[in-house]
């Protein structure tokens, strides 16, 4: 729960969405149930925090359940689940993921050594060269170079997909991933105005990485509360990680502490953040 209120305060999120397979103990079968994450964003001082929450379905009411009254940008994929976020509120933006937008012209490269997605690659090749040579520097010194750089090559990619566009039959995998791009354009070029605005959702990806390898393992959730246990500790294991701490270590102290705190405040000293080995 200390968690999520720090993860909270941020005002750049992403967030996504992987599913595990849950065993429903009244049909003797597995149903799909779905490990939810959100993480805070890199570009911008504070904690790394990791957050997953279990949830049964896929329904986009878990996310805006777990985001209600949180005020700021969010980025996703183009998962419908997400939309009412930023349809029924203008309190959350949408930044748009330029690594799927890429992913459709890769497979359609990959498919069919098509020059349209080769010269896509190569265009959107040049944004992460802009953010590459950005991502160690000030917000105000990567707003300025993302300004002078980044501006131009979208602007001009934009140009060459609509005139590309115009040239494409309907239908094909082609049309379908120039569409794509154009559809999540204002969204996907929102983080070029800023400093502190990340360019795509892969760092939310790899957290999810080790559920995806977990579930190779262990073959289903047993239970509902199994799952949002399951939840609870993925949050502080990766959490760690993403801090340079031992997770196996944390685990121990925290909670052999635990049981001898009696101010509420002290937790934020247990935060994976925030930890240090008493």
């Amino acid at each position: 729960d200390r968690l999520i209120l720090h993860l909270l305060q941020g005002r750049v999120l992403r967030a996504d969405e992987t599913p595990v397979a849950q065993l429903d103990p009244e049909k003797g079968k597995t149903q799909r149930a779905y490990l939810w994450a959100y993480r805070s964003n890199d570009l911008e001082s504070g904690p790394r925090i990791i957050v997953f929450n279990y949830q049964t379905s896929r329904s986009g009411r878990h996310a805006r359940d777990f985001l209600d009254g949180w005020q700021g940008h969010l980025v996703v994929d183009d998962y419908a689940g997400y939309k009412a976020l930023f349809t029924l509120t203008d309190n959350c933006t949408e930044l748009g993921c330029w690594a799927h937008a890429r992913r459709k012209f890769f497979d359609l490269h990959q498919a069919s050594a098509s020059t349209v997605a080769f010269e896509a690659l190569q265009r959107i090749g040049k944004l992460y060269a802009v953010e590459d040579e950005g991502k160690h520097l000030t917000i105000e010194t990567r707003q300025q170079l993302r300004t002078e750089k980044s501006l131009s090559i979208l602007q001009s990619l934009h140009d060459w997909l609509l005139q590309t566009r115009a040239q494409t039959a309907d239908g094909g995998g082609t049309a379908k991933a120039i569409d794509y791009t154009l559809k999540r354009w204002q969204s996907l070029i929102r983080y070029a105005g800023s400093g502190h605005l990340p360019i795509d959702n892969n760092p939310v990806e790899n957290a999810i990485r080790p559920s995806a390898i977990g579930k190779k393992n262990w073959l289903f959730i047993g239970h509902p509360d199994a799952g949002q246990r399951s939840a609870i500790i993925y949050s502080l294991v990766i959490s760690c990680q993403r801090h340079g701490k031992d997770p196996f270590a944390y685990l121990k102290d925290v909670l052999t502490r635990l049981p001898c705190m009696t101010n509420q405040d002290d937790l934020a000293a247990l935060t994976p953040a925030r930890w240090s080995p008493s």
